[in-house]
């Protein structure tokens, strides 16, 4: 059995106790946990009275982000998705035992095809590309994540990080160049404009991150200041995105039917009633 293996399974409880003692490290956890919940509530209210298809669709999606993101908080709070590894040779803290925040890659695997379905909705996108963005970013979770747990070798942490980060080049690429076009033919531009802004700007922040903490180059080795990175980041990217896009879509309901309404089951406008 690995050494990977035995100490995310054998040590959850020493992980809890260890989150427990650090403040900072605790904090940006419970913080996370409050929001996801006050945000679930909160866009169940906003979307009470939401009748048509694609709307309540768009809601949904959006819900399980907050649904997701508490489900996986206390995951790690509670040391059952949280654990040791011991950092490979070539590594800025090799030898040592590092706390690995794994649990947080099965959440962005979950919660950020939310996102992407969301966005989707809102902008009409054909069901292809929507596919193909969603498995993109769903490869980009799931190599992250073989990136921070990789024990034998500094060179293949690097190059799963590598691979995560073209993957998300395939998500930015939609998001940039093609996405945009949809939002303008569906008549939601506007608001889809400041959504990707976000989305864009906070996205960059995660591989950031995981260059310049304790999993890449360890510039920061603080355990706790770089969960709080991730849970910033979180909040900016999920709950924040998430407000903006049901409160709009709440508002302009008519134009998220007409839209669904007027296309046909492969995209292209239904052909109007003689």
């Amino acid at each position: 059995m690995s050494l990977a293996t035995v100490t995310l399974q054998a040590t959850q409880s020493d992980a809890f106790e260890a989150i427990q003692n650090d403040a900072l490290l605790s904090s940006s956890l419970w913080a996370n946990i409050a929001l996801a919940g006050l945000s679930a509530l909160l866009f169940v209210y906003m979307g009470r009275d939401v009748e048509d298809t694609r709307s309540k669709l768009i809601f949904a999606a959006t819900l399980m982000i907050p649904l997701v993101s508490i489900s996986s908080y206390l995951g790690l709070v509670s040391g059952l998705t949280t654990g040791f590894i011991e950092m490979p040779a070539g590594h800025a803290l090799a030898g040592e035992e590092v706390m690995s925040q794994w649990g947080r890659y099965l959440t962005w695997a979950l919660s950020t095809p939310m996102i992407l379905l969301a966005l989707g909705l809102l902008a009409d996108v054909d069901t292809a590309d929507l596919f193909t963005v969603i498995v993109a970013d769903v490869g980009m979770c799931v190599t992250g994540l073989a990136a921070a747990l990789v024990t034998s070798s500094v060179a293949v942490r690097w190059g799963f990080y590598v691979i995560s980060c073209a993957f998300f080049v395939v998500v930015l690429y939609a998001l940039v160049a093609e996405w945009p076009d949809d939002a303008a033919d569906a008549g939601t531009d506007e608001i889809f404009g400041t959504l990707r802004l976000l989305t864009i700007v906070l996205w960059l922040g995660y591989p950031v991150i995981w260059a310049l903490g304790v999993e890449g180059l360890a510039v920061v080795q603080s355990v706790g200041l770089t969960s709080w990175g991730y849970s910033a980041l979180d909040i900016g990217a999920k709950y924040v995105f998430a407000f903006l896009l049901l409160r709009w879509v709440a508002a302009n309901e008519d134009t998220v039917a007409r839209r669904g309404a007027g296309t046909g089951a492969e995209g292209s406008p239904a052909p109007a009633d003689d």
